[in-house]
């Protein structure tokens, strides 16, 4: 159903990749070219925010106020503006794909409290089961080059149940998606009205952020952005420490347990208001605890410049991974910025936070605790990753996840390999990310280019981490580093603070390395292939022997051949994926060779085969 549905919405007509209507219509008008480069018709819109939050657990009361400025950047008069509001994921009677809640973590969801439209009072009408987004209809149309302000103020109940957001324990709150939004209105899908159902992620606007979040005395404030009156809210000596670490190297604990126990860390107004400001971004998220351990320092993330990102870190005192959780993050901001991607981190801060969600925001990174600090840190340093994709870059999450995910995929294996070497690095990416889905061949593919709301929630995973991760790599083994390099930072270069479309990268790439890829794209993004390969047959030729290899999964994918002579001696012959360009069904090999050959293995390392019992030949 799924596959009829997905080939439904591409034409027959010829073209180079196969392209749905909508994304046609966007070549068509001139806003993405043919070569990967954003046309000259190319907008898209923006907001400024001004957002005031308040909190005082235990009480899960949460109350905002925002002005939101929107400018309409489109060559289209809008009559009507889409609002975001994520916390109805909580309504009792919403739709959650994540984890269904328990009935005491359910809630009205977010109550709006006052809308105005350019001053003048707007009901939000109900949008018949829609809860995470609602139409506001404008009395005064929005012109093209023109802005309409907005004047929000809402109050919800914080969920108890932690995850992307929610209280950590009593005194200690992580909120994200806590602000009403204008959707992404973009020149190939027009307004986002895709519901939010917990388990897929998000595409935002890049936008500017004021905000400031008010807290009772002792309480911390992590946020995205920079914090611009520390002196305002924290005792001068806990100021004088934040200060320190921006320019330092080694660790320092800007607030301990004992510290904050003693009360002695901010000052001891009655309330205290941390005032946040961000720049070009697509959101901003928080957390305040009156008991988290503070620690931070700083890494130097682009040589040219010198220019340095803060790395901090907030959790509870028992969680022994996080004393080294800034360590992690200054190695991982520095690497990422030096080697893959080899873009400088572009934020002047990161913050990882102990909760329990696994999941990555703009500077922010909200983790769970681990005994094996390993894996702490391998968790970090793939939300961390998302840095670049999807915050630098502008990925439309929620229907092309593997723009993202796969990425992060991808770093994450890459840096695992500096971290752990390169067979513990491939052990651990085979067991999280090949292992779940190849062994389970009664389930049926779906092209990774499905649109994640038209991909069932079995396969969104493999479809969006392990499947793209092995593309992206299977590229990089067939270009070398440097082309494959050259090439992707080339596409970021034109995307970035963008919303770059899957066509884009895959034109971009080809315009970048100066090669017809289309043939890889189709096999592996646009097919419901899988891996297997099987060993056909080995005959002796003049020069050697020539193995034929059946590609039975049909996934263009680099492997060894890994050859055992009579003698005893063996050599192994790399074949990069070019090898399945003329014919994907299957490749000969000409195994250049005077000595006898007495067996063949097949292994494609990280491209685990389903099938390994037909990977060996040995030679009578």
């Amino acid at each position: 159903m799924i596959l009829l549905l997905f080939c439904c919405l591409f034409k027959s007509k010829a073209q180079t990749l196969p392209m749905p209507d909508y994304v046609q219509q966007a070549y068509q008008k001139g806003t993405h070219l043919m070569d990967g480069k954003p046309g000259k018709n190319y907008w898209q819109n923006h907001g400024r925010y001004n957002i005031s939050i308040s909190a005082a657990p235990p009480n899960r009361l949460i109350r905002g106020t925002e002005e939101i400025t929107y400018f309409n950047n489109s060559p289209n008069t809008l009559n009507e503006l889409v609002m975001k509001l994520i916390q109805n994921i909580h309504k009792r009677n919403a739709v959650n794909t994540r984890n269904r809640p328990n009935q005491d973590t359910l809630s009205n969801g977010i109550v709006i409290d006052n809308f105005e439209v350019n001053g003048k009072k707007t009901a939000l009408p109900d949008n018949e089961g829609h809860y995470t987004w609602q139409n506001v209809a404008l009395d005064r149309p929005l012109k093209p080059n023109d802005s309409v302000k907005l004047n929000v103020s809402w109050h919800f109940f914080i969920s108890s149940q932690h995850g992307r957001e929610g209280i950590i324990d009593s005194t200690t709150f992580f909120l994200a998606y806590y602000y009403p939004r204008v959707a992404v209105y973009d020149d190939y899908n027009g307004w986002d009205r895709l519901d939010f159902t917990g388990g897929r992620e998000f595409y935002n606007d890049f936008n500017d952020y004021t905000f400031q979040v008010t807290v009772p005395k002792n309480y911390i404030v992590y946020a995205t952005g920079t914090l611009q009156n520390p002196t305002e809210v924290l005792q001068p000596v806990y100021a004088k420490r934040l200060n320190q670490s921006l320019t330092a190297d080694s660790v320092f604990h800007i607030a301990t347990k004992n510290e904050l126990g003693n009360h002695s860390v901010t000052l001891q107004n009655q309330t205290n208001t941390w005032k946040w400001k961000a720049t070009y971004l697509t959101d901003v998220a928080l957390a305040i605890s009156d008991h988290f351990d503070w620690d931070a320092s700083s890494t130097v993330v682009d040589e040219k410049t010198n220019r340095r990102a803060s790395v901090q870190a907030a959790y509870n005192d028992t969680s022994a991974d996080f004393h080294q959780m800034v360590k992690y993050g200054q190695h991982a901001l520095n690497w990422f910025s030096k080697n893959w991607p080899g873009v400088p981190y572009p934020f002047p801060k990161t913050t990882i936070l102990q909760g329990y969600a696994g999941m990555e925001y703009p500077m922010m990174v909200n983790d769970e605790t681990y005994a094996d600090t390993t894996f702490s840190r391998f968790v970090a340093e793939h939300e961390i990753a998302h840095t670049w994709f999807p915050f630098y870059m502008g990925i439309n999450e929620s229907s092309y996840g593997f723009m993202d995910e796969g990425w992060a995929t991808t770093f994450e294996y890459l840096i695992g390999q500096v971290d752990l070497g390169k067979e513990k690095a491939a052990e651990n990416y085979k067991q999280f990310r090949v292992n779940r889905w190849i062994k389970n061949r009664s389930v049926k593919e779906v092209p990774i280019i499905t649109r994640g709301e038209l991909t069932p929630n079995n396969i969104l995973g493999s479809n969006e981490y392990g499947k793209p991760s092995l593309a992206y790599l299977a590229l990089k083994d067939m270009l070398g580093d440097a082309l494959f390099k050259k090439s992707l930072q080339e596409f970021m270069s034109r995307w970035h603070g963008k919303h770059p479309i899957p066509w884009d990268f895959f034109y971009s790439i080809n315009n970048a390395s100066g090669k017809n890829l289309n043939w890889f794209w189709n096999n592996w993004f646009f097919s419901d292939n899988y891996i297997d390969l099987s060993i056909s047959k080995l005959d002796q030729v003049k020069k050697g022997y020539n193995l034929v290899i059946d590609n039975i999964g049909g996934f263009a994918i680099p492997f060894d051949v890994k050859v055992t002579y009579a003698d005893g001696s063996t050599k192994i012959f790399h074949q990069t994926p070019e090898v399945w360009q003329k014919n994907q069904k299957q490749a000969s090999i000409l195994l250049l060779s005077t000595k006898k050959i007495v067996s063949v293995n097949i292994d494609g390392g990280i491209y685990m085969d389903a099938d390994t019992g037909n990977n060996t030949l040995a030679v009578k």
